[in-house]
């Protein structure tokens, strides 16, 4: 099970803060000021300067500056921040580091006015799961852009317990989406957006038409006539549409193969080649070379197996 980040315990009065380290007792009500300080100081929510927050850390949205944003910061502006972000200390003095709430941070930062925190002192990988678990609860991220987060955290060097609670995924949930994401370009994941609705098998075929059809560049041409308005969803139809057309129309072509007729050096016919994805064919009419046809005939074992022997002694030599 994912360890949750939200669920705090209730809190022991006698027992250290949890963000940070048991410091040393000092006497009297000194000491007790300052526990008390730093436990208001993790625990409470503050009005800070969208200025003084970084964006720094893994994005799990492919989509952050669009048009929603503009609507989240006219919500903001009526009924007010409802939901606190959440950021960490900075190494640098007076400045944080987002952990979640990217887009609620944009919002007000496009409105302008102080943006509401919860502070936590969280390190990498608690920060990492706080930041998915939250992302899950709120708004369910697509697969794409979970597959998305996934790859960027694998090369960022997480371990996959970690990548595991982020998204409250099995490690086989976790290889589902690698293997997707592995096959797609990230410009044509980027091009079509977050597609929410759209599943493993849908990326999964879309992803499949790699080998047979440059995705990117249909992409770029399917999308080059969709207005403005098209959703994410609808980018991703249009894209699949066009690809699996092309891969069709790749297959037949291939299937069909390709015949080329061979001379002889005064521009006589001396043969067919047809090669398709299946097999290589040399046709010699009889009628056209009768006398080499019959010495070919006795020879096409032993001239195949010459070669087979060249081609492998061309390999080895490495030409």
């Amino acid at each position: 099970m994912a360890r949750s980040i939200f669920n705090q315990p209730q809190k022991n009065e006698n027992a250290p803060s949890p963000t940070s380290a048991k410091p040393a007792k000092l006497p009297g009500s000194v000491g007790g000021l300052r526990d008390s300080l730093r436990e208001i100081t993790a625990n409470s929510i503050r009005d800070i300067e969208p200025d003084r927050i970084d964006m720094d850390g893994l994005r799990d949205r492919l989509i952050l500056e669009d048009a929603s944003i503009d609507e989240l910061a006219e919500s903001i502006r009526k009924h007010g921040q409802q939901v606190p972000i959440m950021v960490r200390p900075s190494e640098q003095p007076d400045r944080y580091r987002i952990i979640y709430g990217r887009r609620r941070l944009a919002a007000i930062r496009r409105m302008g006015g102080t943006v509401k925190a919860i502070v936590r002192t969280l390190d990498d990988d608690a920060s990492l799961i706080a930041q998915g678990q939250e992302n899950n609860l709120r708004l369910d991220p697509s697969f794409i852009e979970k597959s998305l987060f996934i790859k960027e955290m694998q090369e960022a060097g997480y371990k996959p317990g970690v990548i595991q609670d982020a998204l409250g995924l099995t490690r086989q949930g976790v290889s589902n989406h690698r293997v997707v994401i592995e096959q797609l370009p990230e410009q044509l994941v980027r091009l079509i957006g977050p597609a929410h609705g759209v599943g493993r098998r849908q990326w999964g075929d879309l992803a499949a038409l790699s080998a047979k059809v440059p995705l990117v560049d249909v992409a770029h041409e399917a999308l080059s006539s969709l207005p403005d308005t098209t959703s994410s969803s609808e980018k991703f139809q249009a894209v699949y549409v066009a690809c699996a057309k092309r891969g069709r129309a790749a297959s037949s072509s291939s299937a069909r193969g390709q015949t080329t007729i061979a001379t002889t050096e005064t521009g006589s016919p001396l043969g067919t080649v047809h090669v398709d994805d299946k097999s290589i064919g040399i046709k010699i009419q009889r009628k056209d070379n009768p006398e080499f046809s019959q010495w070919l005939e006795g020879r096409v074992e032993t001239t195949l197996q010459l070669l087979f022997e060249q081609w492998q002694n061309e390999r080895n030599s490495g030409s």
